[in-house]
């Protein structure tokens, strides 16, 4: 028992040690930026591959640029089980969001090396470009792995408004022309299953105290990044209401009715979130005295059920038209982004409670809000499981705080999980 301690000690503070580095060279300013294909993304590519090198473990970049980790001591050829996440962050996010699933990963691969053939094979992966904040599309690495990534989001552009997605990817070495064809940088009969630890983005596990949780579910999404209003330019004080066409108030009208239609929704016992995270005039043009004639604002609904989805979606765009009509404003949109739900594998989610009951760990049922590379996978055929992590102060913003002991009890339920599965 005191050996086990002592090797949880020393891998916990590996994990910190890890952890910290990553940080250090990917701080900006108060917060942490990881660009997708980015400087930042990259600089903690690295860092995993120099720590990877000192474990004693083969890193190798696929043809789309994630990084794979593996034993070498491990010859077996059978399918593997992969336990990845990112390494791409917001702007300004937290530390923990993605880095600690790889981490995870790890660990466990190092915790396997003298007992190898008590689980399966397993990978580790290190996604690029899961974030939809700098492309406006999430999943990135993982769709463009599994040959899944729309040659269209290759001409999506970086939030800046100079370059593209498919640039990015060229400058970071990815094939970018198998990307187009839609060709795979693995072989899907070559995973056997996809495993993802990661933090809680909300605040249900904090509140309840729950250090590890069994994720069932991962919403899917629905999201324009821009939709234009546009209506009619005026001065403040020599239009009356009835000759106004004021963009802001037609999107704030808009915005109202769909949260009244949120409401009733949720009441029939519906899972929805809807969110407008960007919503702004013209910053050359407007002014305190001049009526607004446009207004450019994000649209996105989130559910673990795609009829919900389309549902609510179909209710958003009957109130653009019927809004259009009663104010004199119209409005355009961009490219309609979706990302499916996905249902986490029933033999996965049995496995971790097997293994919660063994090390002790909370076994609680929890579907994810946020969306993960897990939905990928799992949307692929492969069968896919996730074990979240509680975190104080929500994610996405410079205050995420996961303690690493309770990554370490995630840590357990892989391992756990992997060594009731078995080896092949």
């Amino acid at each position: 028992m005191n050996d086990m301690a002592n090797a949880m000690s020393t891998q916990e503070q590996l994990a910190c040690l890890i952890l910290d580095e990553v940080a250090a060279l990917t701080r900006d300013g108060e917060g942490i930026t990881r660009e997708s294909y980015g400087k930042g993304e990259e600089l903690a590519m690295q860092a995993i591959e120099n720590y990877a090198q000192t474990m004693g473990l083969i890193a190798e970049r696929d043809a789309v640029q994630n990084l794979w980790l593996r034993l070498p001591e491990d010859k077996r050829d059978a399918p593997a089980v992969v336990i990845g996440s990112h390494l791409d962050s917001v702007p300004q996010g937290g530390n923990f969001d993605g880095l600690a699933g790889v981490v995870a990963g790890m660990l466990v691969l190092d915790r396997l090396r003298d007992d190898i053939e008590s689980a399966p094979p397993v990978r580790v992966l290190a996604l690029r470009g899961e974030e939809s904040a700098w492309y406006g599309k999430a999943y990135t690495g993982s769709l463009a792995l599994l040959g899944q990534l729309p040659a269209s989001a290759l001409q999506l552009r970086h939030r800046s408004g100079t370059g593209t997605l498919g640039e990015a990817l060229a400058a970071c070495g990815a094939d970018v022309d198998a990307i187009e064809r839609g060709k795979a940088a693995v072989d899907p009969k070559r995973i056997a299953a996809y495993l993802e630890l990661h933090i809680e983005q909300g605040p249900v596990m904090i509140t309840r105290g729950w250090p590890t949780a069994i994720v069932t579910g991962i919403r899917g999404n629905m999201r324009h990044n821009r939709v234009t209003c546009i209506g009619e330019t005026g001065h403040s004080g020599a239009v009356p209401r009835w000759l106004r066409k004021d963009a802001v108030l037609a999107v704030a009208e808009l915005l109202s009715r769909m949260d009244e239609h949120w409401r009733v929704l949720l009441q029939m016992g519906m899972d929805l979130v809807m969110t407008t995270g960007i919503c702004t005039t013209p910053a050359n043009s407007h002014a305190v005295s001049v009526i607004p004639g446009e207004v450019q604002f994000s649209f996105e609904v989130r559910s673990q059920d795609k009829d919900t989805l389309e549902r609510f979606y179909q209710l958003m765009q009957d109130e653009c038209s019927a809004i259009a009509r009663e104010r004199g404003v119209s409005f355009e949109f961009d490219q309609r982004l979706y990302s499916a739900p996905a249902t986490m594998d029933a033999g996965w989610i049995k496995a971790f409670e097997e293994a919660a009951s063994v090390s002790g760990a909370s076994a609680v049922h929890i579907p994810s809000g946020a969306g993960h590379d897990a939905a990928v996978f799992a949307n692929a055929g492969i069968p896919s499981g996730m074990v979240f992590i509680r975190n104080a102060n929500g994610s996405h913003n410079v205050h995420e705080a996961m303690d690493t002991a309770d990554m370490m009890q995630g840590v357990e339920l892989l391992i756990g999980a992997l060594q009731g599965r078995g080896a092949p």
